[in-house]
């Protein structure tokens, strides 16, 4: 019993050195000690115990050590994996891999934790809102949500997304609708991968009340790691339009893309989804469904949210656009 107490005293003493095995020496003698986030934009992400996450300008810092694999990008130079890195003098620091050398830390200007492609389980999502009251001459209430969420285990990944919308003036609702979206992965290589979708839109006051498409299709990742992602997806889909009379369905070819790039050290975040289908039916060229956005990180989980939705349809000579902002708070996960 002494012995297993003893081995249990040990492993609480020795898991927060492992946990937080990072180190940051500062030009004016501090020692900042967490995990290495990422370097980028001149800023180095630093997670730290007691007070979250901090960034730190580069320039300021002396030298610093990591016994964690990191990709290394030097200027004029491809990146280059890293087993560990250890500090040197003043302004330098030692990159081991095959070998060691030391290197300016103002030759470096990228580094980031290598996402191999097995991962035991990585979850990320992010949820929007927006709240919009008048009181004038009229009352109206807006309130709109968004959401989104990334499972992925092994070599499988599961996409889900959705949004709910309603609006009332003078307690007469005005819009209700709401959308559900869900996409399951399964990726062949470090890049390509397989996907099977589903989604259901429902609008009250739209002509067509419901909308239904399933669709399957390849998809190309052609990066995701700590500072961001892009998807491109193509696919085939079976549409079913309903209205109160009668239901309309279709076949469509779409591609769709997944854009995410963080900077300022993850303090601000770049995001970007659409997908441009073409119907095989003569009255209608193309319909475009995209969002454009940016978020800046409060702290850990609080985000401030600028979204800006372009939907598109062209048809029988014609284009009609719906454009749409969404300004408000939101959490990130």
């Amino acid at each position: 019993m002494f012995l297993m107490r003893s081995i249990l005293c040990l492993l609480a003493l020795v898991q927060p050195v492992l946990a937080w095995s990072d180190t940051v020496w500062l030009n004016n003698g501090d020692r900042l000690s967490g995990e290495i986030l990422l370097l980028d934009g001149g800023k180095l992400a630093l997670k730290t115990k007691y007070a979250g996450q901090v960034l730190i300008s580069w320039k300021d810092i002396d030298t610093l050590s990591s016994d964690k694999p990191l990709m290394v990008r030097r200027k004029g130079h491809d990146s280059e994996h890293s087993n560990q890195l250890q500090a040197a003098e003043k302004g330098t620091v030692t990159v081991v891999n095959s070998q060691a050398q030391t290197l300016p830390l103002a030759s470096i200007d990228r580094l980031i934790p290598p996402r191999p492609l097995l991962r035991d389980r990585m979850m990320e999502g992010n949820l929007d809102a927006k709240l919009d009251m008048k009181r004038d001459e009229s009352e109206s209430d807006e309130w709109k949500l968004k959401g989104n969420s990334r499972v992925e285990h092994g070599l499988w990944r599961h996409v889900l997304s959705g949004e709910l919308e309603r609006k009332t003036k003078n307690d007469s609702k005005t819009a209700d609708n709401w959308q559900l979206e869900y996409s399951l992965d399964r990726f062949i290589t470090d890049h390509w991968f397989w996907r099977v979708s589903a989604e259901q839109d429902e609008d009250e006051f739209e002509y067509f009340t419901r909308q239904r498409s399933v669709g399957t299709g390849p998809g190309y990742r052609f990066w995701d790691n700590e500072l961001g992602r892009l998807d491109v997806i193509v696919q085939a889909n079976r549409l079913r339009l309903d209205t109160e009379q009668e239901n309309l369905t279709f076949n469509t070819a779409s591609i769709g893309w997944d854009y995410k790039r963080l900077l300022f050290g993850t303090r601000v975040e770049l995001y970007s989804t659409g997908e441009l289908q073409v119907p095989q039916i003569d009255e209608v060229d193309y319909v475009l469904d995209s969002e454009y956005g940016v978020r800046y990180r409060l702290n850990e989980w609080a985000r401030l949210s600028l979204l800006y939705e372009l939907d598109q349809v062209r048809g029988l000579g014609e284009t009609g656009s719906s454009r749409r902002y969404l300004i408000g708070v939101g959490v990130g996960w």
